[in-house]
């Protein structure tokens, strides 16, 4: 892929065009990394902006005994290390490629000097960050005000799905139960619940049918369960 097809895709760039998108393309390049490879460590110096082309990244945080805790999964179209780059302080979490991964990276300093010298490019993604800033409000939400099941259904009612209305995880079910901050065996009891409630159907993999989206919207929501 070029920076410009990966760019092209990428919501947070929607409303940035012209001379400040051709001014972006100049400065990006195309990065590539293997499954499994860490891009980057919480605490490094930011390297720049990052755009997800092809494959996945998993963004997650360290705690002083070792374990883990994803924060978000970042897919095609979608960014990480925004806010760093543009703040000019130390990445505040690690990054992992979960697959072979294809990102479009625009260089901390020359991405900085964009946004002080063009301000068509900075009320672009000002635009573009307010659906960042959602997702983020949206995270908070489901850890402070719903349950294990709702976390999840809502989780799943959010995947894209395919004609049949099947979702694929977008990683394995461990890193899953983390970013819902749930452990493996909660999220195993309530994946049991949603299947034995005939709202889904869940392979030993990660595709997951999904049988009853208004039920699920109504777990996700909180309201009585129809089970």
């Amino acid at each position: 892929m070029t920076i410009i097809e990966i760019l092209q895709h990428c919501p947070l760039f929607s409303r940035v065009e012209g001379a400040s998108l051709a001014r972006i393309v100049q400065m990006g390049r195309v990065i590539r990394f293997r499954k499994g490879q860490i891009i980057f460590r919480e605490g490094d110096p930011c390297p720049g902006m990052y755009v997800v082309g092809v494959g996945s990244v998993r963004i997650f945080k360290s705690g002083p005994t070792g374990k883990e805790v994803v924060l978000h999964f970042v897919g095609p179209g979608q960014t990480f290390a925004e806010v760093a780059a543009m703040a000019d302080f130390p990445l505040p979490a690690s990054a992992e490629a979960m697959a072979p991964t294809t990102c479009a990276l625009l260089p901390a300093e020359s991405f900085r000097r964009a946004l002080r010298e063009d301000h068509a490019l900075c009320l672009g993604l000002l635009q573009g960050m307010a659906v960042w800033v959602r997702n983020l409000v949206g995270l908070i939400e489901d850890i402070v005000l719903r349950d294990a099941l709702s976390r999840l259904a809502r989780f799943l009612l959010e995947l894209p799905a395919d004609p049949e209305d099947r979702v694929t995880l977008p990683a394995l079910r461990r890193h899953v139960a983390s970013r819902l901050n749930l452990t493996s065996e909660t999220l195993s009891r309530c994946m049991r619940r949603l299947e034995e409630s005939g709202l889904i159907h869940s392979s030993s993999g990660r595709c997951i049918r999904l049988l009853d989206r208004e039920g699920l919207r109504q777990i996700a929501e909180q309201m009585a369960p129809r089970f």
